[in-house]
C-alpha cells in the first residue's frame, strides 16, 4: 500500500489552498497595526496565528494519514486519541477516553496536538473506552467552574487545560494562559 501525498498535504487538509491560509498571519498583522496596535504586539499576534495554524496543519496530516492508512488495512477497527505534551485542554482528555471510527477521524480543536492510535479489536468496546478517566475530567471540570457538560458546550473545554505536573503538587486544572512554575524553573544560587 503506498500513501498517496496529495490526499494528506496541501490543499487536502483544509480544502483552502495553503497560500490562502499562510496569508492569514500577516494579515493578521496589518489589521493589528491598522487599528494603532504596537509593532511588538502585531507581530506577537501574528507569530500565535502561524504557530496555531501549523500546529493544526501538522495534526491534520496526521488524522488524514491515519485515516487513509487504517482505512486500507482491514485489521484495525477504529482508533484513539493520545494526549501528549505539556498541558492538554479538557476536550482532549474527553476525547481521549473514546474510540473513534476511522472514517471519523479529525482534530478536536486548531492546534491540538494529540496523537493518534489506529486499534485492533476483535469486538467493538463502545463509544466510551475509560468511563473512570471521563467522569474524572467532568468532575475536575465542575469542582473548578461550577459545572460540566457531557457535549463540553456548556462550558468550554478546550479553553480549560490540564497540566500534567505542577511543580509541586502534580496533575492539575488550569484555564489557558496559566502556566504553573515547575522544577526546571527554578534556578538556585550556586
Amino acid at each position: 500500500m503506498s500513501l498517496d501525498l496529495d490526499t494528506v498535504t496541501g490543499k487536502a487538509l483544509r480544502g483552502v489552498d495553503p497560500v490562502d491560509v499562510y496569508e492569514r498571519p500577516f494579515k493578521d498583522v496589518w489589521t493589528a497595526l491598522s487599528d494603532d496596535m504596537s509593532l511588538d504586539a502585531a507581530i506577537a499576534r501574528g507569530e500565535h496565528r502561524l504557530e496555531t495554524l501549523v500546529k493544526t496543519d501538522l495534526q491534520l496530516a496526521r488524522t488524514h494519514t491515519v485515516r487513509e492508512v487504517a482505512g486500507d488495512l482491514p485489521r484495525f477497527a477504529y482508533t484513539v486519541r493520545v494526549l501528549q505534551g505539556e498541558y492538554d485542554c479538557a476536550i482532549c482528555i474527553v476525547a481521549s477516553t473514546q474510540r473513534y471510527m476511522k472514517k471519523d477521524l479529525a482534530p478536536i480543536h486548531p492546534g491540538c496536538d494529540c496523537l493518534v492510535k489506529a486499534v485492533t479489536a476483535d469486538y467493538d468496546p463502545g463509544q466510551v473506552i475509560d468511563e473512570e478517566k471521563l467522569q474524572q475530567i467532568h468532575d475536575a471540570v465542575a469542582a473548578a467552574v461550577g459545572q460540566s457538560d457531557r457535549g463540553a458546550r456548556a462550558v468550554d473545554y478546550r479553553k480549560i487545560l490540564v497540566a500534567n505536573e505542577h511543580g509541586e503538587i502534580g496533575p492539575v486544572l488550569g484555564f489557558a494562559g496559566q502556566r504553573f512554575t515547575g522544577p526546571d524553573d527554578i534556578h538556585l544560587p550556586t
